[in-house]
């Protein structure tokens, strides 16, 4: 009978005390030791959990999708199966779901081939949730800089001091300050709208900060120029951005005045150009259009105003 009570509290142990002397028995030692190691057992066991009941947690770390990346790694699981488990976290408010901690492109496709998802489950608080988010995103170094950078700034605003998003990035506190002051100049919307930019370091994404502000313009009116662009890379939106701010905040002459930004079609048809001109956005249409669509543009503008205003 004493034996079957101790494998009892070995599986399932009773709340530890607060001090040693009214701690169990077999919660030190030799037993306390076991104990521990199925906890750590349990604790690395893999286990299999349907991807509806998985959702997402702790803080944006991408700014964008590759849909060809996501393409190759379903087709990849579907062929071999998921080689690599994710890691979640029980669900701080629904019993029964879970919060992804890492893994999120794994759990996504294998929703979409509706099989199980093979996890680790892992207690953790908000501040481990991230800094285990951070950790794997440094191990796996294909975040962009302004990727780290606004996971930084969601971790300050979370209230979250410089040491631990330091801790959670792998970088010193004055490389955080650098990141954050970059991050902290720049509308998230912008950047949203521009994306990841893998190409474009710390220093580029400063000078765009600097030009916005030396030009004394909205984050939406360069959002609107880079929605127009027609730039399908992050780069390419970033370059568009950059431009269009140095070609306002350097109020050069009209001869030296940057060359109007091209505006294409999604299949890459020339539509037209876009300048400034006395302080207004001048949108020149390309001459071979057909009529009917400048007309319909004209009718269309009043209800793009609106949606604009209510940010739809």
């Amino acid at each position: 009978m004493a034996r079957k009570n101790l494998l009892e509290g070995l599986m399932n142990p009773p709340e530890v005390a607060t001090t040693e002397t009214e701690r169990p028995r077999y919660a030190r030692g030799a037993i306390g030791a076991i104990s521990r190691s199925v906890a750590d057992l349990q604790a690395r066991a893999l286990i299999e959990i349907d991807p509806d009941l998985i959702d997402a947690g702790g803080l944006q770390d991408r700014l964008e999708s590759d849909d060809a990346e996501d393409a190759a790694l379903r087709q990849s699981i579907a062929e071999y199966g998921q080689q690599v488990p994710v890691l979640v976290r029980p669900h701080p408010e629904h019993e029964g779901r879970y919060q992804i901690v890492y893994g999120r492109r794994r759990v996504l496709a294998l929703r979409d081939l509706k099989r199980p998802v093979k996890a680790l489950l892992r207690q953790l608080d908000d501040r481990d949730l991230l800094i285990a988010q951070g950790q794997e995103n440094t191990a796996r170094r294909d975040l962009s800089f302004i990727e780290k950078a606004s996971f930084a700034r969601q971790m300050e605003e979370s209230g979250y001091d410089r040491k631990v998003i330091g801790d959670t990035l792998s970088m010193d506190k004055t490389l955080i300050s650098r990141v954050l002051s970059v991050a902290e100049r720049i509308s998230p919307d912008l950047i949203q709208a521009i994306g990841a930019a893998p190409s474009v370091g710390r220093d580029r994404w400063l000078a765009l900060a600097e030009a916005l502000v030396a030009g004394g313009h909205e984050p939406g009116e360069v959002i609107a120029i880079v929605n127009i662009s027609g730039a399908a890379s992050s780069d390419a939106r970033f370059d568009a951005a950059l431009d269009y701010a140095k070609g306002i905040s350097t109020r050069k002459s009209a001869s030296d005045r940057p060359a109007p930004l091209r505006i294409n079609s999604v299949n890459g048809v020339p539509l037209a150009e876009a300048s400034r001109k006395g302080g207004r956005m001048v949108i020149a249409l390309e001459k071979r259009l057909d009529r009917s669509f400048e007309d319909w543009l004209l009718t269309q503008i009043p209800e793009l105003h609106r949606k604009w205003s209510e940010g739809t």
